[in-house]
């Protein structure tokens, strides 16, 4: 997907020390296994992480229309370190003296214009705990519309080049596959949550069956 003024690329990647680094920092950690072994793993941390020890949160969203099937908006923006386009649900970092709940409104409405009410926070959760220790909430987020209201404006930083998907709930997961067919690198949280959700789609014999049990 081309930006407005063109299509971006990575043009070279070289090695990069951490006191160079502005956000992330790669570090050693020296640690003893279960059976009394002292072994080395290799960490990336983030330099930005804030009081509340939270590195970022993302906004799993639900938008109500009148006369329109429950959906979500999803991002599409150029991610250097897969070197592509990536398919996300809005997400951002989380200022310093932030909270989750705080930071979840304000990038919804810089990346997508719509003003949102967080219904739901999770603790935080691990990114890709293999590699680093950056973490996030994840906040499911109601917005609620009325008949004829235009497509808000974004709020975007300077360099941030983002495209909105409108997505019926019902026709994500589908859609997802037909993005990643299409070249695009889906974001794990929000494939995670799609396949989540269609399996419980596809096999509502299974809560059923939980349901009963918790009677």
């Amino acid at each position: 997907m081309a930006s407005s003024t063109g299509t971006p690329k990575v043009t070279s990647v070289v090695d990069l020390p951490s006191s160079d680094a502005k956000w992330v920092k790669l570090q050693k950690a020296t640690y003893v296994d279960a059976k009394g072994k002292e072994r080395i793993w290799e960490i990336a941390s983030r330099k930005t992480t804030g009081s509340a020890g939270v590195d970022a949160v993302a906004m799993g969203n639900i938008i109500y229309h009148p006369s329109k099937p429950p959906s979500t908006i999803v991002v599409i923006q150029f991610r250097p370190p897969v070197g592509g386009f990536t398919v996300e649900w809005p997400a951002g970092l989380i200022d310093a003296d932030e909270k989750p709940e705080e930071a979840a409104v304000r990038e919804l409405y810089e990346e997508t214009g719509y003003k949102g009410k967080v219904i739901s926070t999770s603790p935080p959760v691990a990114a890709d705990p293999g590699m680093t220790s950056a973490n996030l909430c994840l906040c499911m987020v109601e917005i609620h519309l009325n008949e004829g209201d235009p497509e808000p404006e974004q709020h975007l930083d300077e360099g941030e080049d983002i495209q909105r998907v409108n997505i019926p709930i019902a026709e994500l997961y589908d859609r997802l596959e037909e993005f990643a067919k299409e070249g695009y690198v889906i974001a794990a949280k929000l494939y995670h949550w799609a396949a989540g959700a269609q399996y419980a789609i596809d096999h509502p014999e299974l809560f059923a069956r939980l349901g009963k049990k918790g009677q």
